[in-house]
């Protein structure tokens, strides 16, 4: 009987070089071409020793130094960042070269002494891989342990500092607020008596700079309340109070409110109310909250037309809310983001168009989704925009 041990003894230094020159060229093993000759090595040497030792007819075969050595290679492959496909592919390699370096000597044997040699070669190989395999998976598994206990710390600490800046951010904001209160208040009480004495008028060279200051304070007071509701929705702090409502009734009341900016532009608000027979069950101040929210948007982006607001009743236990304008309209790309906490869209249309918190809609969409509906928007740049929100007519869960 023919020994191959000899012949692949004699060889283990070539078949190592071509078995790294053919894994650092193979295109599909990324990880390896990051790695030193050393690296990518490893314990292949001790491998094809053990081989050598299977293929002697004079020796016993040396399974427990196969397995110790795949054992270690599986282990470091892992930690250098392999994965299983590189893994099997390196060993088909391996096979590959190996019986080419030993190709003169098969052509010599018997079919007998070739069988003999195929089959103890897989059978190391395969028991390597086996083994390799598994420490792979033990490894991977280990670092998934880890990654999972690191990212709950990194959880707890990112919890701890969104509750601590939700907090700093509520009292800065209503500490903001005192002062800010008694800015717009003494400003505005400026300016009336200016309005209500004639003799003073003209007479004050800054009267505008004043007019400026109360318009300013108002602002950054919707922005600071803006911004408190964005923070209480996030913490949590929100709670509904649930109740049956006549939406007729609540629409009518933003009109009330809202009708006089209207007036002042030269618009018309309609109202299609078609809940007249029906009683809704929800919170009616964030309901209030969200259409007035909407109404405010369109009258500020509409210079001519109509805002019309119109509700409905849908199939399967479902009603509808929605406001349309006439206005400048929102560009497709703009569509998706326009939710965002303080996005503004980039609409040549929307100059001399006051600023606004850019906090309007995404408070409406963090409302709508705490009472458990959804909102869509449909939108044509120079036509106008309709927001549609639908809700359930009994919340679940609440």
């Amino acid at each position: 009987m023919r020994d191959f041990s000899l012949a692949l003894q004699d060889r283990i230094d070539i078949i190592i070089q071509n078995w790294i020159e053919a894994v650092r060229s193979d295109d599909q093993l990324e990880t390896a071409k990051e790695l030193t000759y050393n690296g990518v090595r490893d314990s292949v040497p001790m491998v094809l020793q053990a081989i050598v030792t299977m293929l002697s007819q004079s020796q016993e075969s040396d399974i427990r130094t196969l397995v110790e050595k795949s054992l270690e290679h599986g282990t470091l492959r892992a930690k250098q960042g392999y994965d299983a496909e590189e893994i099997a592919r390196e060993y088909r390699l391996l096979r590959w070269v190996i019986f080419e370096a030993l190709e003169p000597e098969l052509f010599k044997a018997s079919a007998r002494e070739v069988s003999r040699a195929y089959r103890l070669i897989d059978t190391a190989l395969d028991e390597v891989i086996a083994k390799c395999f598994q420490t792979f998976t033990q490894e991977r598994f280990q670092e998934l342990k880890d990654l999972q206990h690191q990212l709950q710390l990194t959880n707890q600490e990112l919890t701890r500092l969104v509750r601590a800046n939700q907090e700093n951010l509520s009292h800065l904001a209503h500490e903001l607020k005192t002062p800010l209160t008694s800015i717009i208040g003494y400003s505005d009480l400026f300016l009336r008596q200016q309005q209500n004495y004639s003799e003073i008028k003209g007479s004050v060279p800054n009267i505008g700079h004043i007019d400026r200051v109360l318009n300013s304070g108002r602002l950054l007071l919707r922005l600071i309340n803006d911004t408190l509701e964005i923070s209480r929705y996030e913490a949590g702090q929100i709670k509904l109070q649930l109740t049956a409502i006549s939406l007729p009734d609540v629409v009518a009341t933003v009109v009330e409110i809202i009708e006089p900016l209207a007036k002042a532009k030269g618009l018309e608000i309609a109202v299609e109310c078609h809940l007249s027979d029906d009683k809704v069950v929800t919170d009616c101040l964030r309901l209030q909250q969200i259409i007035t929210n909407l109404v405010s948007n369109a009258i500020r982006y509409t210079t001519a037309g109509t805002v019309t607001i119109k509700s409905e009743l849908l199939p399967d236990k479902y009603w509808t809310v929605t406001v349309s304008d006439t206005g400048i309209g929102i560009a497709p790309e703009d569509c998706d983001r326009i939710f965002q906490p303080y996005f503004r869209a980039d609409n040549s249309l929307s100059s001399g168009i006051p600023d606004s918190t850019g906090l309007g809609l995404a408070i409406v969409a963090r409302l709508v989704k705490l009472l458990q509906g959804k909102i869509e928007l449909v939108s044509e740049v120079g036509v106008g925009s309709s927001f549609t929100v639908i809700f359930p007519l009994e919340l679940d869960g609440v």
